[in-house]
Protein backbone atom coordinates (compact mmCIF):
# COMPACT_ATOMS: atom_id res chain seq x y z
CA UNK A 1 0.00 0.00 0.00
CA UNK A 2 0.97 3.64 -0.30
CA UNK A 3 1.33 6.24 2.41
CA UNK A 4 -1.13 5.40 5.22
CA UNK A 5 -3.94 7.74 6.12
CA UNK A 6 -3.83 9.02 9.71
CA UNK A 7 -6.55 10.09 12.12
CA UNK A 8 -5.42 11.71 15.36
CA UNK A 9 -7.72 11.84 18.37
CA UNK A 10 -6.71 14.40 20.99
CA UNK A 11 -8.40 15.76 24.10
CA UNK A 12 -7.24 19.39 24.18
CA UNK A 13 -5.91 22.01 21.77
CA UNK A 14 -2.07 22.05 22.08
CA UNK A 15 -1.83 18.26 22.58
CA UNK A 16 -1.71 17.73 18.82
CA UNK A 17 1.38 19.94 18.58
CA UNK A 18 3.18 18.92 21.77
CA UNK A 19 2.86 15.15 21.40
CA UNK A 20 2.40 14.54 17.68
CA UNK A 21 3.28 17.78 15.87
CA UNK A 22 6.48 16.49 14.31
CA UNK A 23 4.81 13.36 13.01
CA UNK A 24 1.94 15.38 11.54
CA UNK A 25 4.31 17.76 9.76
CA UNK A 26 6.53 14.98 8.42
CA UNK A 27 3.54 12.95 7.22
CA UNK A 28 1.78 15.74 5.35
CA UNK A 29 5.06 17.02 3.90
CA UNK A 30 5.48 13.56 2.37
CA UNK A 31 2.05 13.85 0.74
CA UNK A 32 0.18 11.81 3.33
CA UNK A 33 -3.39 12.45 4.43
CA UNK A 34 -4.08 13.30 8.08
CA UNK A 35 -7.10 14.50 10.01
CA UNK A 36 -7.55 15.60 13.60
CA UNK A 37 -10.49 15.01 15.93
CA UNK A 38 -10.43 17.32 18.97
CA UNK A 39 -12.62 16.13 21.83
CA UNK A 40 -12.99 19.37 23.81
CA UNK A 41 -13.52 23.07 23.09
CA UNK A 42 -16.19 24.24 20.69
CA UNK A 43 -16.07 26.03 17.37
CA UNK A 44 -15.65 29.77 17.82
CA UNK A 45 -13.90 29.67 21.20
CA UNK A 46 -10.48 31.27 21.65
CA UNK A 47 -8.61 27.98 21.81
CA UNK A 48 -10.38 26.70 18.72
CA UNK A 49 -8.90 29.66 16.87
CA UNK A 50 -5.46 28.92 18.25
CA UNK A 51 -5.83 25.28 17.26
CA UNK A 52 -6.72 26.28 13.71
CA UNK A 53 -3.55 28.39 13.55
CA UNK A 54 -1.45 25.51 14.92
CA UNK A 55 -2.67 22.87 12.45
CA UNK A 56 -2.10 25.27 9.58
CA UNK A 57 1.51 25.64 10.71
CA UNK A 58 1.86 21.87 10.81
CA UNK A 59 0.43 21.66 7.29
CA UNK A 60 -2.76 19.72 7.94
CA UNK A 61 -4.93 19.88 4.83
CA UNK A 62 -8.26 20.32 6.62
CA UNK A 63 -9.54 22.09 9.77
CA UNK A 64 -9.83 20.04 12.96
CA UNK A 65 -13.07 18.17 13.65
CA UNK A 66 -14.43 19.45 16.97
CA UNK A 67 -16.54 17.06 19.05
CA UNK A 68 -17.47 20.06 21.18
CA UNK A 69 -17.34 18.68 24.74
CA UNK A 70 -16.20 20.77 27.68
CA UNK A 71 -12.64 20.60 28.94
CA UNK A 72 -12.35 19.30 32.49
CA UNK A 73 -12.79 22.27 34.89
CA UNK A 74 -13.08 24.72 31.95
CA UNK A 75 -16.82 25.20 31.30
CA UNK A 76 -16.12 28.17 29.01
CA UNK A 77 -14.57 25.69 26.59
CA UNK A 78 -18.00 24.55 25.40
CA UNK A 79 -20.88 26.55 26.90
CA UNK A 80 -23.95 24.41 27.63
CA UNK A 81 -22.10 21.23 26.64
CA UNK A 82 -21.30 18.42 29.09
CA UNK A 83 -17.77 17.64 30.20
CA UNK A 84 -16.01 15.07 28.06
CA UNK A 85 -15.77 12.57 30.92
CA UNK A 86 -19.40 13.11 32.00
CA UNK A 87 -21.14 12.75 28.64
CA UNK A 88 -22.64 9.57 27.19
CA UNK A 89 -19.76 7.32 26.17
CA UNK A 90 -21.97 5.48 23.69
CA UNK A 91 -22.86 8.74 21.95
CA UNK A 92 -19.18 9.65 21.77
CA UNK A 93 -18.24 6.25 20.34
CA UNK A 94 -21.02 6.54 17.77
CA UNK A 95 -19.82 10.01 16.69
CA UNK A 96 -16.17 8.99 16.40
CA UNK A 97 -17.14 5.76 14.63
CA UNK A 98 -18.89 7.82 11.97
CA UNK A 99 -15.78 9.98 11.49
CA UNK A 100 -13.60 6.87 11.19
CA UNK A 101 -15.93 5.31 8.62
CA UNK A 102 -16.08 8.54 6.65
CA UNK A 103 -12.34 9.27 6.68
CA UNK A 104 -11.19 5.63 6.46
CA UNK A 105 -7.83 5.98 8.22
CA UNK A 106 -5.32 3.16 8.21
CA UNK A 107 -3.94 4.37 11.55
CA UNK A 108 -5.57 6.04 14.54
CA UNK A 109 -3.25 7.92 16.90
CA UNK A 110 -4.11 8.94 20.45
CA UNK A 111 -2.58 8.88 23.96
CA UNK A 112 -1.36 5.81 25.82
CA UNK A 113 -3.56 4.15 28.44
CA UNK A 114 -2.27 6.50 31.15
CA UNK A 115 -3.17 9.51 29.05
CA UNK A 116 0.59 10.21 29.02
CA UNK A 117 0.49 11.72 32.52
CA UNK A 118 -2.89 10.74 33.93
CA UNK A 119 -5.14 13.62 32.83
CA UNK A 120 -8.70 12.23 32.92
CA UNK A 121 -9.59 13.77 29.56
CA UNK A 122 -6.52 12.12 27.99
CA UNK A 123 -7.40 8.74 29.49
CA UNK A 124 -10.97 9.16 28.23
CA UNK A 125 -9.77 10.04 24.72
CA UNK A 126 -7.61 6.90 24.69
CA UNK A 127 -10.58 4.72 25.64
CA UNK A 128 -12.82 6.48 23.14
CA UNK A 129 -10.38 6.03 20.26
CA UNK A 130 -9.90 2.32 21.04
CA UNK A 131 -13.64 1.68 21.35
CA UNK A 132 -14.48 3.56 18.16
CA UNK A 133 -11.78 1.79 16.15
CA UNK A 134 -13.29 -1.54 17.21
CA UNK A 135 -16.84 -0.36 16.58
CA UNK A 136 -16.01 1.05 13.14
CA UNK A 137 -14.95 -2.41 11.96
CA UNK A 138 -18.18 -4.08 13.08
CA UNK A 139 -21.01 -4.64 10.62
CA UNK A 140 -23.36 -5.04 13.62
CA UNK A 141 -22.89 -1.64 15.24
CA UNK A 142 -24.07 1.87 14.32
CA UNK A 143 -25.54 1.09 10.90
CA UNK A 144 -26.40 4.76 10.31
CA UNK A 145 -22.74 5.73 10.80
CA UNK A 146 -21.80 4.32 7.41
CA UNK A 147 -20.25 1.12 6.08
CA UNK A 148 -17.81 -0.72 8.34
CA UNK A 149 -14.14 0.28 8.14
CA UNK A 150 -11.17 -1.60 9.59
CA UNK A 151 -8.44 0.52 11.15
CA UNK A 152 -5.21 -1.42 10.75
CA UNK A 153 -3.20 -0.13 13.71
CA UNK A 154 -3.48 2.10 16.76
CA UNK A 155 -0.52 4.20 17.92
CA UNK A 156 -0.38 5.65 21.42
CA UNK A 157 1.75 8.72 22.14
CA UNK A 158 3.76 8.25 25.31
CA UNK A 159 6.45 10.09 27.25
CA UNK A 160 9.72 8.20 27.81
CA UNK A 161 11.43 7.96 31.17
CA UNK A 162 14.46 9.91 30.00
CA UNK A 163 12.29 12.94 29.22
CA UNK A 164 10.76 12.91 32.69
CA UNK A 165 14.19 12.39 34.24
CA UNK A 166 15.29 15.60 32.52
CA UNK A 167 12.15 17.56 33.43
CA UNK A 168 12.27 16.37 37.02
CA UNK A 169 15.34 18.55 37.54
CA UNK A 170 13.86 21.60 35.83
CA UNK A 171 10.13 22.14 35.21
CA UNK A 172 9.07 19.67 37.92
CA UNK A 173 11.92 20.26 40.35
CA UNK A 174 10.74 19.45 43.86
CA UNK A 175 8.25 16.79 42.77
CA UNK A 176 9.36 13.29 43.85
CA UNK A 177 10.44 11.37 40.76
CA UNK A 178 8.25 8.38 41.66
CA UNK A 179 5.18 10.62 41.33
CA UNK A 180 6.04 11.59 37.77
CA UNK A 181 5.13 9.48 34.73
CA UNK A 182 7.47 7.95 32.21
CA UNK A 183 7.46 4.88 29.95
CA UNK A 184 10.48 2.53 30.00
CA UNK A 185 12.37 2.24 26.73
CA UNK A 186 11.46 -1.46 26.59
CA UNK A 187 7.76 -0.55 26.36
CA UNK A 188 8.16 1.95 23.50
CA UNK A 189 7.63 0.48 20.03
CA UNK A 190 8.34 3.44 17.74
CA UNK A 191 10.66 6.43 18.19
CA UNK A 192 10.20 9.13 15.54
CA UNK A 193 13.11 11.51 14.98
CA UNK A 194 11.61 14.91 14.15
CA UNK A 195 14.68 16.95 15.07
CA UNK A 196 14.63 18.63 11.64
CA UNK A 197 11.11 19.92 12.37
CA UNK A 198 11.57 21.36 15.86
CA UNK A 199 11.24 25.00 14.77
CA UNK A 200 7.93 24.31 13.05
CA UNK A 201 6.69 22.16 15.92
CA UNK A 202 7.59 24.89 18.42
CA UNK A 203 5.78 27.48 16.27
CA UNK A 204 2.66 25.30 16.41
CA UNK A 205 2.93 24.96 20.19
CA UNK A 206 3.44 28.72 20.49
CA UNK A 207 0.22 29.31 18.53
CA UNK A 208 -1.61 28.12 21.66
CA UNK A 209 -0.99 31.47 23.34
CA UNK A 210 -3.66 31.30 26.03
CA UNK A 211 -2.55 27.86 27.21
CA UNK A 212 1.08 28.95 27.46
CA UNK A 213 -0.05 31.81 29.71
CA UNK A 214 -2.23 29.51 31.83
CA UNK A 215 -0.23 26.30 32.07
CA UNK A 216 2.63 26.00 34.55
CA UNK A 217 4.06 23.00 32.70
CA UNK A 218 4.00 24.51 29.20
CA UNK A 219 5.25 27.92 30.28
CA UNK A 220 7.99 26.15 32.26
CA UNK A 221 8.97 24.18 29.19
CA UNK A 222 9.10 27.35 27.09
CA UNK A 223 11.49 28.91 29.59
CA UNK A 224 14.02 26.07 29.28
CA UNK A 225 17.28 26.67 27.37
CA UNK A 226 16.83 26.52 23.60
CA UNK A 227 19.04 23.44 23.27
CA UNK A 228 16.97 21.56 25.85
CA UNK A 229 13.72 22.52 24.14
CA UNK A 230 15.03 21.26 20.81
CA UNK A 231 16.10 17.96 22.35
CA UNK A 232 12.66 17.43 23.89
CA UNK A 233 10.73 18.52 20.81
CA UNK A 234 12.90 16.48 18.46
CA UNK A 235 11.65 13.03 19.47
CA UNK A 236 8.14 11.53 19.58
CA UNK A 237 7.49 8.10 21.08
CA UNK A 238 4.65 5.67 20.48
CA UNK A 239 3.31 2.32 21.52
CA UNK A 240 1.72 0.23 18.77
CA UNK A 241 -1.33 -2.04 18.73
CA UNK A 242 -2.16 -3.85 15.50
CA UNK A 243 -5.82 -4.58 14.82
CA UNK A 244 -5.16 -6.79 11.78
CA UNK A 245 -2.28 -9.19 11.08
CA UNK A 246 0.79 -7.18 10.14
CA UNK A 247 -0.85 -3.89 11.03
CA UNK A 248 0.38 -0.69 9.39
CA UNK A 249 3.76 0.98 9.78
CA UNK A 250 3.68 4.57 10.94
CA UNK A 251 6.76 5.67 9.05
Amino acid sequence: MGTPRLLLVHAHPDDESLWTGGLIARHVDAGGEADLVMCTWADGTARHGELTDAVEILGMPRPPIMLGYADDRRPESAPQAPRLCAASFDEQVRALTQHIRTLQPDIVITYDALGIYGHPDHVHAHRLACAAADAAASTKLYHRAGPAWQVRSLYFATIPEWVMDLLSTSVFAGVPRELLPGTPESEIDVVVDVSDLTARKKAAVTAHRSEIERSFAISGFMSLPEQTQERLLGVECYQRRDLVPGGCDLI
